[in-house]
């Protein structure tokens, strides 16, 4: 498994809007749009009260969910010069390298049910700081929409278990490289214009 160091640092007003990426992909999957799309964007729908098409099901809202892109100052002796490393975890359900994040249970507060993702994935406590663009794409036919926030590693440790199989730290180049959608590579360019390191 890969290194458990962590240390913590804040950043300011982490319950900011944040801005909104739309992230609507077409019929050939999972690829993102990289531009910003600023606003409360929600999924095509009709009109609210407007009847449905017959034999066509009502729109259903989308499956809200929340993560962070978790970051850790890099260690003196780390093999590279980046100032900073980010967490990846590997889902074996899917056989893909993502940011951890989750679906928010009924009732809960974003933010804290991103920090529950983080720890229930990775086994670290984090510092939240500034609030990313949320994330929209279409997940099994319908739309799913995920809050992040940048997020400083505090006190954890990884256990492997049948969500999450391995964690990796790795500097931002090597994260853009490992992750495996074009969203999720976003977001890394996000974290880093948000700590100033763009």
């Amino acid at each position: 498994m890969a290194g458990d160091r962590a240390h913590r640092r804040g950043e300011a007003d982490h319950r900011g809007d944040g801005a909104d990426r739309g992230t609507w992909p077409d019929r050939r999957g999972d690829r993102a749009d990289r531009r910003g799309v600023r606003g409360d964007e929600r999924a095509p729908s009709a009109p609210r009260g407007a009847p449905s098409a017959p034999g066509t099901p009502a729109a259903r809202p989308p499956v809200r969910a929340a993560g962070c892109v978790l970051w850790r100052r890099a260690p003196h002796d780390a093999p590279h010069a980046e100032r900073i490393e980010i967490a990846l975890v590997h889902r074996p359900k899917y056989d893909d390298w993502s940011h951890p994040k989750g679906k928010l249970k009924r009732g809960e507060d974003v933010l804290r049910g991103a920090l529950r993702e983080v720890h229930e994935e990775t086994g670290y406590d984090c510092v939240p700081g500034a609030r990313l663009p949320t994330v929209r794409y279409l997940a099994n036919g319908r739309p799913k929409e995920v809050a992040y926030w940048a997020a400083e590693a505090a006190d954890g440790h990884f256990v492997p278990n049948a969500e999450v199989d391995r964690l990796l730290w790795l500097p931002p180049s090597g994260a853009r490289l490992r992750l495996t959608r074009a969203r999720d590579r976003a977001l890394v360019d996000d974290l880093l214009a948000a700590l100033h390191m763009a």
